[in-house]
């Protein structure tokens, strides 16, 4: 990879991450069509978004600094377990589970396997569906604060199904909250604080891949990182604007699109599902 490749993936990553169309996806289609079939890989993919989370982590600096804070006092007995924050804070490990547990039993499959186009047409589409139900079904009535641990494990499964390229961490997560009755704003919300340890723990983990025969270098992969994370932070404020006011149709439609032009591009040939 090169750096107008890095740069190019790195603004995809920024734009996508957070927008529940699928930065995975995204990478993988652009790598593909535009630089000679390439394929990013599993590792620039998982290190690349440390950027987008980092805007995430900046972004709401004051409301993670706070739920760490007192949930580490109450971790040594000198901040009540009952504080709002701290239950967050336990939400937020709760929730993580399902996704570290399932990462780590199917990695393969994510870095090979999963990464089959034909596989991203259908979690496009399917995961477009499952939104435009969800958002259509939405209650919009239960704010976090309500969050118990039932529906933290069960944010948490809807995350996991993320590792699958095209189905998206927000898009699924946030379906989740929808039909768990979870207003547009919290389910959303819920979402990026729910995705920090996922994402710098696979990020993390991923390093070691970055720079070997057959990953991408440490200087594009950097650069990619750096400018994931000023469109990231740009693209959570003007997200959590638009869900204030509008539904998620728009972006139903574009999954659906998007989906259907990537399997004509692979019946013709024009790319390769693998």
């Amino acid at each position: 990879m090169g750096w107008l490749e890095a740069i190019v993936l790195g603004l995809v990553q920024g734009l996508t991450e957070f927008l529940p169309i699928s930065s995975s996806a995204h990478q993988l289609i652009v790598g593909r069509l535009f630089f000679d079939g390439m394929d990013p890989g599993a590792a620039f993919t998982a290190v690349s978004q440390l950027g987008t989370e980092a805007a995430v982590l900046v972004y709401f600096a004051k409301d993670i600094g706070r739920i760490i804070k007192k949930w580490c006092l109450a971790l040594v007995g000198k901040h009540p377990q009952a504080d709002p924050d701290v239950r967050m804070g336990w939400m937020v490990i709760v929730g993580s589970i399902p996704i570290a547990v399932l990462g780590l039993l199917f990695q393969d499959a994510i870095d090979s396997t999963l990464r089959n186009l034909w596989i991203t047409v259908a979690t496009l589409a399917g995961v477009g569906v499952v939104l435009l139900i969800a958002d259509r079904a939405a209650r919009n009535e239960r704010t976090l604060d309500r969050l118990t641990w039932p529906h933290a494990m069960w944010f948490g499964l809807w995350q996991a199904a993320a590792l699958i390229p095209g189905v998206s961490r927000s898009g699924a997560t946030i379906s989740g909250g929808l039909f768990m009755g979870y207003k547009r704003e919290d389910a959303t919300r819920y979402a990026f604080l729910l995705a920090v340890p996922a994402v710098f723990a696979s990020g993390l983990y991923k390093l070691k891949d970055i720079g070997d025969d057959t990953s991408v270098a440490w200087g594009p992969t950097i650069v990619a990182t750096l400018i994931s994370f000023v469109v990231g932070y740009a693209v959570i404020a003007w997200l959590l604007r638009y869900i204030s006011r509008n539904d998620f149709t728009p972006f139903v439609i574009y999954r659906i699109g998007l989906a259907i032009v990537l399997a004509i591009l692979l019946t013709t040939g024009v790319i390769t599902a693998t």
